[in-house]
This record gives structure tokens, sequence and C-alpha cells, in this order.
């Protein structure tokens, strides 16, 4: 069924646990991580992988299943590929998302990127130019927020985000429980817009370090 942005919630990563690190991941349909430690973790939980996997490095997932003090499954991972995940060169962290932090007053988001990088060429002996995908582009969102939500609970928390220019992770709750995970960087623009005839406002831009991740529930 077709949605509308309307009841969407929008959420940050204000705090993450210290991070844990895992010794292997799993070449499998969903990755499995190898942990010493899990202390923390439980089903359902949100994660930034840290990873020797450039396509999983700085990902944001959910956890799936927590074996104690053995390993996490990383919902809707898909590694199976050794090509673009080399077997044995995978291990990192894990960072879990500690408080979530609800952004308010949000009167329009738009994003960017999450689109091909591509590679014009062309031969000597042809008149006709190539093209070929050379991976993507990491998807930026940008927030429009009512500038009265200063000194909010939301509004802080981009603020102190952007000070500190730490990785993040944007979570997107649709209204029928559709979910967005964005990882990146804020970058919050306290310089107000006034148009007449419309409210005055600020945005958020969360610049994004890796590729989306969405989950039907």
């Amino acid at each position: 069924m077709a949605q509308v942005p309307t009841g969407t919630n929008i959420f940050v990563a204000s705090v993450f646990a210290t991070a844990l690190s895992f010794s292997a991941a799993s070449n499998a349909t969903e990755c499995v991580l190898t942990m010493a430690s899990t202390t923390g973790l439980a089903n359902g939980d949100f994660v930034e992988v840290s990873s020797g996997w450039g396509r999983l490095n700085l990902r944001a997932a959910r956890i799936k299943n927590v074996v104690l003090n053995t390993s996490i499954t990383l919902e809707g991972m898909d590694t199976t590929s050794t090509t673009f995940f080399p077997v044995g060169a995978g291990a990192g962290s894990v960072r879990k998302v500690s408080t979530w932090q609800q952004i308010t007053m949000i009167t329009a988001v738009s994003s960017q990127g999450g689109d091909p990088i591509t590679v014009d060429y062309k031969y000597l002996e042809s008149d006709v130019r190539y093209k070929m995908n050379d991976g993507f582009n990491g998807t930026d969102y940008t927030l429009t927020i009512d500038a009265d939500a200063i000194g909010s609970a939301g509004y802080t928390a981009l603020k102190n985000l952007t000070d500190v220019q730490t990785n993040t992770i944007l979570r997107i709750v649709t209204r029928s429980g559709q979910i967005q995970l964005v990882p990146g960087t804020v970058a919050l623009n306290e310089s107000v817009q006034m148009n007449d005839g419309q409210i005055n406002t600020v945005t958020a831009s969360i610049s994004g370090n890796n590729r989306t991740t969405r989950y039907a529930s």
C-alpha cells in the first residue's frame, strides 16, 4: 500500500555504549559476528558496525539474534559474496545505540545520494561513450525544522552532535512501522530561514557514511 509522510517519527542516536570487538564475520545471508563478549546486547538492538569489510564498515543494523558471549547475527546483512567480503578480513567492532532522541517539529525531509558513481570512457576506434558503475554515493538527508524547536531535546541532541562531529545514526520510522537507518554525521545550521507567509525554520543535514538499511517493520 502507498504511504504518505504523515505520522513518520525520526530519531537520532545521541548516546552509544562502549564498542565491543568481534574477531570474525561470516559470509552468510545474515552476517554472524564472533564475539568474546556480548555484554549489554539483546535481540532488536541497533548497532553501528566498524569492519575491515568496506561494504559493511559504518553500516547500521539491527541485531536478530544474540548467543551469549559467542556471537550476534545482523538482520538482513548479506555478506555471502567473498569478492566483496573476503574471507577472514571482516573483523572489527560494534557500538550499540543506548539512547535515541526524537527530533520533533520537522516540516519537511529530503534526501540526496544513494545513486551509483559512474565512470565514463571511450575507445579511440569508437564514437560511442560507455559508462560503468563504480560503487555508490552515501545517502544524505536534510531535515527542515521549526525554528521554535530550539531548546527541545531533539534540537539539543542535533546541536551537540554538530559540535563533536562524531558518527551517529538517523532512524526513520513510518506510520506503518517501516524503518530506515542512515549512518552519518550531523550538521545543524542554526541560521533561521525567514520567508513571508511561512514559519521560520532551520535545517539539519545528515551526511551519509554508507548505504541506508531498511527493514519492513
